[in-house]
């Protein structure tokens, strides 16, 4: 049974593409299945002098892929408001406050209040204290402060910002987004380890090789070439979705799947974490690159984007090694690579176990040799699990074949699957803190991050540290003899390229 919910959203950066894009069609999808309905209200706040019409009308146009019923989508509309606001000005929290008890009382929210801060962080602690100070945190429902990343920029201003968020907010108050927790394969990792005892009975260093964690993309920097200049794949995607990841990877079984259960073995797991304290530790576990553009497919350098210094050091690609000191995981190599302008828009993780001790197979003179198991979790575009097997090949003998046995959800599930931000804000609306970063798991991967940050922004000449890669490829060289060292090797399989063909045959 549906439980209807009460609140009232007050969107901060109500006029941005994030509001645009995911915000308002998320809301439109939870109306749509019943979660909110007729006891809800939206406020939107921003610099941009619009009325309440034209307000609806931006809503309208952002969920038009989605509307099937015209009367329904205008019936949602009209529960959002706008009121023009400028963050540091107290006048306007007043006008605010005013707007939001009138509508409160309209559609019997109960004080119920979510704040989502879809704007640029150095606003966040302002608007956490006038929301404070001008008394629009109520006394008699829930409040919920909702924050996009990123959270600082190192673990110093992370410090800062929390320290004001918790002058009016409690930490149980305060919903850090990421929305790769609210990603549908990130969650089923978590059920594919403790719900199976053939994984998770070999879940340690007996019989884990190594894991693989890639998150490539196939775009540039685009327009964000100023905000992407000032901090780089290593916060932008390693610091929150990559470490979150490692996170739900690395941690012991929880207690139960509440919210506080998982969160403490998650801080455990990332306070697990070796830190790399040397320049020689952090160049031998760490690569940075760049990409250097493709003039057969008329791509541009990073250095040559708008908006990005022509002698730019940030980093557009990241590899490393990641190493877990505690029992379960020592000596297994946790693998990460991400960036912009890859060969291919994909995020995956690889789980490879040991190979056999002794392989009896034939290995020369033959098309195929038994191969080390890989257990996949695809996280997208597509969306489920393979598992690489080797068996016998059909026919005389004993040659061996590769086989992958896989369920990868079909584009109606897909379709019909919560959105990542859908998910997240009815977690939300429920006060389900699960899929939301606490700060200590924030502060321990800053920690992380910080390390090699430091090693990075002392190098003045960094010619021998910030290598460079072909826009369209999997990056630099160098990330392959990272591995190489070890005597392993990226994993390609190219699985969405062959799936796709493989249902064409069908």
């Amino acid at each position: 049974m549906i439980t209807q919910n009460t609140a009232l959203f007050t969107i901060f950066g109500a006029t941005g593409d994030l509001a645009h894009r995911k915000l308002y069609p998320s809301l439109f999808r939870l109306y749509k299945k019943g979660f909110i309905k007729d006891n809800f209200a939206v406020i939107g706040t921003a610099r941009r002098d619009w009325t309440d019409e034209y307000f609806r009308e931006v809503v309208l146009d952002s969920i038009k892929d989605l509307t099937e019923d015209k009367e329904d989508a205008l019936s949602f509309a009209a529960h959002f408001y706008y009121i023009a606001h400028n963050v540091n000005d107290s006048e306007h929290y007043v006008k605010l406050k005013g707007l939001s008890e009138s509508l409160d009382a309209k559609y019997s929210l109960s004080g119920n209040r979510i704040f989502y801060l879809a704007m640029s962080p150095e606003f966040f602690g302002i608007i956490a204290e006038k929301l404070k100070e001008q008394k629009l945190i109520t006394v008699d429902g829930f409040n919920r402060l909702i924050i996009e990343k990123p959270f600082g920029r190192d673990f110093e201003s992370a410090d800062a910002l929390n320290t004001k968020l918790r002058k009016s907010f409690d930490e149980n108050q305060i919903f850090r987004i990421d929305h790769y927790l609210g990603k549908e394969m990130v969650q089923n990792i978590s059920a594919v380890r403790f719900s199976n005892m053939i994984f998770e009975s070999l879940w340690n260093n007996k019989y884990i090789d190594n894991v693989q964690i890639t998150l490539s993309e196939t775009v540039g920097v685009e327009e964000r070439g100023a905000y992407y200049d000032n901090n780089g794949a290593l916060r932008d995607m390693v610091q929150n979705h990559i470490l979150q990841i490692v996170a739900l990877l690395v941690m012991e079984p929880p207690l139960s799947l509440q919210g506080e259960d998982v969160r403490s073995e998650k801080i455990k797991a990332l306070r697990s974490l070796r830190l790399y304290n040397t320049p020689e530790e952090v160049n031998r576990n760490f690569i940075r690159a760049q990409y250097a553009g493709n003039p057969t497919k008329a791509l541009q350098a990073y250095r040559e984007e708008p908006n990005v210094n022509p002698a730019s050091s940030t980093e557009t690609f990241v590899a490393g090694k990641i190493l877990v000191d505690n029992f379960r995981w020592k000596g297994v190599p946790f693998y990460i690579r991400t960036g912009k302008q890859m060969a291919s828009k994909e995020t995956y993780i690889h789980i490879q176990f040991k190979h056999v001790s002794m392989n009896i197979f034939p290995t020369e003179g033959v098309d195929e040799i038994a191969e080390p198991n890989v257990l996949t979790i695809h996280v997208s575009p597509l969306e489920g699990f393979s598992l690489r097997l080797n068996a016998k090949r059909v026919g005389q003998g004993t040659e061996m074949k590769n086989i992958r046995m896989h369920h990868i959800y079909d584009e109606e599930t897909q379709a019909n699957s919560p959105e990542a931000y859908e998910r997240l804000l009815l977690d939300c609306l429920n006060g389900d803190p699960t899929n939301f970063s606490h700060w200590d798991e924030v502060a321990q991967s800053w920690h992380f991050v910080d390390e090699i940050r430091k090693v990075w922004d002392a190098q003045e000449d960094c010619t021998d540290t910030l290598f460079a890669y072909e826009s369209h490829s999997m990056g630099p060289k160098e990330s392959d003899a990272l591995l190489e060292q070890d005597e392993f090797s990226w994993t390609e399989f190219n699985w969405s390229q062959s799936y796709k063909q493989k249902q064409k045959n069908e």
